[in-house]
């Protein structure tokens, strides 16, 4: 089935986003251009990470004990080049995760306690043109921010032992889904999205190839979306109840 038509809301009428990933760096590929984006126009942003991202990484001599402080330091910095500083660390395993209640209940909390105006979340669906977007991580993330979405976050009677009351929120943007409706332009923000990328030391063997491919992709999501020649886009699928 086709997704509708994207029917956002205009950025002047959104105060604060919430994104919510399973790992430090997710965001940072699918959309840190736009979380950019956002913050320079004075949107607050907040990040949800639902793992440590602790089986990550090309460091064999490194004590896999430090993996989750490494990664928690190196989202924190990641964040501060797109002017995010609200974090929320959840501290589930990675490589475990799985769409329980449990997370759901979690997700509705922290969507309580931010009040965001739009909810941005890794795709539940696999992407079989793309597999490495389509982490198992992902997938189970992207399902339990589905179902805290609707109806579990503006449903007061769901989770009523959370101190958070409920909030209404009518937007969601899916970030690497495979079928995508609306292009964020990140042509002026390109620098500090790669920037963003290159925090994580811990993560890359080539950074300068990684980048370069990283422009490249953004440069085809441009063109694919009708921009001009020299410009960026990040992609995304966006749901309005």
């Amino acid at each position: 089935m086709s997704v509708p038509v994207a029917n956002p809301r205009p950025d002047d009428e959104i105060e604060r986003v919430l994104v919510i990933a399973a790992h430090p760096d997710d965001i940072d590929f699918a959309a840190a251009g736009s979380v950019a984006t956002w913050t320079k126009a004075g949107i607050e942003v907040h990040y949800c990470l639902v793992t440590d991202g602790q089986a990550g990484g090309f460091e064999p001599d490194r004590d896999r004990a430090e993996m989750p402080a490494v990664r928690r330091a190196e989202q924190t910095a990641a964040a501060a080049q797109v002017g995010v500083d609200q974090l929320h660390f959840l501290g589930y395993a990675d490589g475990e995760v799985e769409p329980t209640l449990e997370l759901v209940r979690d997700l509705v909390r922290i969507t309580r306690k931010v009040r965001p105006q739009r909810l941005v979340s890794p795709s539940p669906e696999r992407n079989w043109s793309k597999l490495p977007v389509s982490h198992p991580d992902h997938m189970a993330t992207g399902e339990a921010a589905v179902r805290a979405f609707f109806p579990a976050i503006g449903n007061p009677y769901a989770f009523p032992d959370l101190d958070e009351p409920a909030w209404d929120i009518d937007e969601l943007w899916i970030m690497e889904h495979p079928e995508t409706n609306h292009h964020v332009d990140v042509t002026d923000v390109i620098d500090q999205k790669l920037a963003a990328i290159e925090a994580h030391h811990s993560q890359h063997r080539d950074p300068t190839q990684l980048l370069a491919r990283v422009r490249e992709f953004l440069s085809r999501n441009a063109t694919k979306s009708g921009l001009p020649e020299s410009h960026y886009a990040e992609l995304f699928t966006v749901i309005r109840l």
